[in-house]
């Protein structure tokens, strides 16, 4: 069950197995209402290619890579949910930053020394899921 905007701040359901979207907050139409893809990869429901983990992001191949090496990076807990680039906040600005420093943590742990890091922005900007995401992608392999 989901929330009007004014009854609370998050979008909530009956089962705490998934994270779940602030979609209303942020005014999206009521059918992005349900957990996105990644919210399902955070809570284990939809395996993924995971090559990098801390408490607060994962990291996992791309499944449409456009380079040799293709990681998507994402926040795990709800709190840090942002649907977009677009809104992001004051309460959410460090999400970036935390997506951006795991990137670069992942690069050098991998010996990676050049590689290129994008946010889609809407769907017009190419973004297809409505889940934060920075994609990290280098011609260097794994």
């Amino acid at each position: 069950m989901f929330w009007q905007k004014n009854q609370c701040r998050f979008a909530v359901s009956r089962t705490n197995s998934l994270l779940f979207a602030r979609f209303i907050e942020f005014g999206y139409p009521a059918f992005m209402t349900e957990p996105t893809l990644f919210h399902k990869i955070v809570s284990g429901e939809i395996p993924c290619d995971k090559v990098y983990e801390t408490d607060e992001v994962l990291g996992f191949k791309d499944i449409h890579p456009k380079a040799p090496t293709h990681i998507l990076f994402i926040a795990k807990k709800e709190e840090h949910f942002v649907p977009s680039i677009m809104d992001i906040t004051d309460e959410t600005h460090h999400v970036t930053c935390m997506l951006i420093r795991a990137a670069r943590e992942f690069a050098s742990k991998q010996g990676i020394e050049g590689y290129k890091l994008s946010f889609n922005c809407g769907a017009k900007g190419g973004q297809e899921v409505f889940y934060l995401h920075l994609h990290f992608m280098s011609q260097e392999s794994l």
